[in-house]
Order: C-alpha cells, then structure tokens, then sequence
C-alpha cells in the first residue's frame, strides 16, 4: 500500500505550539515535510516542537505571529517562503475555545473569537494563496469542530465561528480548485488538549457516554487525518468536511 509521503513539500501550520496543532506539525514531518511551526506566545513550546522534527532528521523553525494582525501574518508566511523557496501546504488550526451565554456575551468577547477563529484562518490564507496557486502540490486544510455542524449551547460565538470555517471550505474548493489547490477540512469532536482538558476533566463521564466509540480522541488522530488530506492519495478530493469524532455527530 502507498505510504503518506510528503518529501520535497512545505507546510505552514498555525497554532502548532500545542496540541493538535503540535501533532500535525509532527506528522507533516515524520512524512517527509518541511514545516513551519507558528505560535502567538507560547515560545518555550514552539521551540520544543522545532526539536522533536530536527531530532529526527527533519526541517523546521517558528515563528511568532498574532493571527489576528494581517502584518503579522504575512511576515509569517513571507518567512516560511523566504527559508524554503515555498509553500505548498496551509493548516489552519489556531482557535480559541471560550465559553459565554448570549445574555452576558460582551461585544469584546464575540470580536475575540471571530477575530482569532475566522479572521485569522482569512490573513493566512490571504497571504498565502499566491504560494499555494504556484505549487505543484497546494492544498489547505482547516481544522473546524463538530460546534460549527450541530451548535454547541452556551458557545454560540464558537459554533458561529467553526461554522464559518466550514462554509468557507465550501466556498474556497470550487474557487482554488482551478489552480490544482485543495481546500478541505476537519471536524474533530471532543479531543485530549490542554483546551479542552478542564471540561474533559469535569464531566468526562458525560461527555464519554454521548460518543459512540465511548471516549475522546487524540491529538494523533486528527494528525493522522490531516496528513492524509494533504497528501497524494487525497488527490481527488476537494470542499470535504471530514468529521473525526468517534461518531458523536453523524453528517455527511
């Protein structure tokens, strides 16, 4: 069987200082990739990142970026493009998580997270398209939640904001697609992160018992997804919404 190979490609992940971020990070490397890893403070973390994929061979750095400043944000993939010659894949994984009932959701508090949710997915894509358009091999993958297809009460502006994610997907496929640019995207569910490690923690009973396969996932296995939809052998697919989510939500 065909092995995951991504040799000869660079990859752009954003938020990769933790979490699934980090994993994916990991993976585009184990598989051969070049990959920047861009964090917003978590500096410490990000360098740790960058040792594990050199501590194997591999090729990385970070580098810091607010994604919610456009500056920021081009400087980010402009750095990326100026150490490799390319870019040829986007992960857009950088988000918040926040909760706030609509009653007492401040303006600041909606803003936060369409800013760093939406807005920041839209500055790298912006700035990192005309990279993409150029490879070869270009292809996108955003990295949505299971809020963003059935809601997720007392997170609106969340759902509202992965939501947007998806039909953003939607919308760029067809436009890209003439370019040999793939946009797809992943819908993981409840998922072992520093994020989510509070709620886990909390309720996990609950949260366990409304997902089929009966517990949360790793961050190795949104990874693992990612890796697929970025390479070769997801070639013919484009404007997916993959749902890794041990079968809580059931959508096609």
């Amino acid at each position: 069987m065909t092995q995951i190979d991504l040799s000869g490609r660079v990859a752009l992940v954003t938020g990769a200082s933790r979490g699934i971020g980090r994993c994916i990070a990991l993976a585009i490397a184990q598989a051969g990739g070049r990959v920047a890893v861009h964090y917003q403070s978590q500096e410490a973390a990000a360098a740790g990142v960058v040792a594990e994929i050199e501590a194997t061979g591999g090729d990385a750095f970070a580098h810091a970026a607010d994604a919610q400043v456009a500056d920021e944000v081009e400087e980010l993939v402009d750095a990326c493009a100026r150490r490799w010659g390319q870019l040829d894949i986007l992960v857009c994984n950088a988000g918040i998580w926040k909760g706030a009932q609509v009653a007492k959701m401040t303006e600041g508090q909606w803003d936060e997270m369409i800013d760093v949710n939406l807005k920041g997915m839209y500055l790298a894509t912006h700035y990192a398209v005309s990279y993409l358009k150029a490879s070869s091999a270009g292809a996108i993958v955003n990295i949505a939640s299971t809020a963003g297809q059935r809601g997720e009460a007392g997170h609106a502006h969340y759902a509202a904001s992965k939501g947007g994610m998806i039909a953003w997907t939607k919308s760029l496929a067809p436009e890209l697609a003439p370019f040999g640019v793939r946009v797809n995207c992943v819908a993981p569910g409840w998922v072992h992160t520093d994020m989510a490690a509070a709620a886990l923690e909390a309720d996990g009973e609950t949260i366990n018992a409304g997902i089929p396969l009966g517990r949360a996932g790793e961050p190795e296995e949104i990874a693992a997804v990612v890796c697929f939809m970025v390479s070769d052998l997801a070639s013919y697919m484009t404007g997916e919404i993959v749902n890794v989510n041990g079968g809580s939500v059931l959508c096609g």
